[in-house]
């Protein structure tokens, strides 16, 4: 039995395989869009139809994948610094060499990487925006500052219980860590994106600023002063709570 040949309409057509990846990478494409003008113009003054311009998508489009612009700020928020700092957290988990170690490299490496990127100029966004977008702030120290407060000093924690680092506080050396780092970002794309010469190359400020961080960490770098040094069984090498410093 002969049977009539389907006609080609009737026939599902496959997606093109080009469509299928752009689809795929859409959401990328939209962070990224994003993540530039945000930085160059301010989120405030940005407006979401720049973005799906800029992205080669329509405005509804990009509701689809983000229904607001604050939810797409979480969203550049949490890819360009969230998701790096899980990925440093489980490489910490993972590190079997000293304490010292640990924190050179993942500062020096991993923030000299984060230094090269477009993701450096998160800091300027969030700092600059984040007092007229109270949720944004809860958000970013959330998922960001807490975080990375928890990896960074869990591992001077590792260090001091282990002998190789004196017994700081713990929650200060975070923030002597980690603060000029953020700084060096923010002026790459602030006084940085001028054409002045500011004598500061960030790949080397990173490295040398992390060694100097931990040479007045480790035990054999420590240097006389008036101030004694807290016994080692502080309370901050210990882990323990400290007045006005949350133990994690």
């Amino acid at each position: 039995m002969n049977h009539a040949p389907i006609p080609a309409a009737a026939v599902p057509a496959a997606a093109p395989l080009h469509r299928q990846r752009r689809k795929e990478t859409r959401p990328q494409e939209l962070l990224e869009a994003a993540l530039l003008l945000f930085v160059e113009k301010g989120f405030a003054a940005t407006r979401s139809e720049e973005v799906a311009r800029a992205a080669g998508v329509s405005k509804g489009t990009l509701y689809l994948y983000y229904p607001s612009k604050e939810e797409l700020l979480k969203a550049v928020i949490g890819h360009n610094l969230a998701d790096r700092i899980a990925e440093g957290a489980a490489l910490a988990a993972g590190f079997e060499g000293s304490a010292g170690d640990m924190l050179r490299g993942l500062l020096t490496d991993w923030w000299g990487d984060l230094y090269d990127s477009p993701a450096a100029g998160v800091f300027k966004l969030v700092i600059t925006e984040v007092r007229n977008f109270p949720d944004i702030a809860h958000y970013y120290a959330s998922q960001v500052v807490e975080p990375a407060r928890q990896l960074v000093g869990g591992i001077v924690r590792r260090g001091i219980a282990a002998g190789e680092f004196r017994p700081v506080d713990v929650d200060n050396a975070v923030h002597s860590l980690v603060l000029p780092l953020v700084m060096i970002c923010l002026h790459r794309h602030s006084l940085g994106a001028s054409a002045l010469d500011w004598h500061l190359d960030g790949r080397q400020f990173i490295a040398q600023h992390v060694q100097l961080l931990l040479a007045g960490l480790c035990q054999r770098a420590a240097v006389t002063s008036g101030t004694p040094a807290a016994p080692a069984g502080a309370a901050d090498a210990a882990g323990s709570p400290h007045p006005g410093h949350p133990n994690p």
